[in-house]
């Protein structure tokens, strides 16, 4: 369906691929991005850009439990040189 032939509501109104890719940019800038996203996720204004900020919301939320697991369970990276020095070992 072409969003300039689009006839019914405004607020059911698709977003242009270029709009999905601006939000995705905007969604993403460190602090401003995330109080963006919030406000877009509780909006009434489009509902295709309520449910993109929502998605993109939970995708915030996936990435902070990994962070979080990743700490949990000791995400220390060894060095190349500790790695080498653990083979020379065996």
């Amino acid at each position: 369906m072409a969003k300039k032939n689009f006839t019914g509501p405004e607020e059911y109104r698709p977003l242009s691929p270029w709009a999905y890719f601006g939000y995705s940019v905007l969604f993403t800038v460190p602090l401003i991005g995330l109080i963006v996203n919030l406000v877009l996720c509780f909006s009434n204004t489009n509902i295709n850009r309520r449910n993109f900020a929502r998605a993109f919301w939970c995708i915030y939320v996936v990435v902070v439990i990994a962070v979080v697991l990743v700490i949990a369970f000791g995400g220390h990276e060894p060095s190349l040189d500790e790695y080498i020095a653990s083979l020379n070992e065996v």
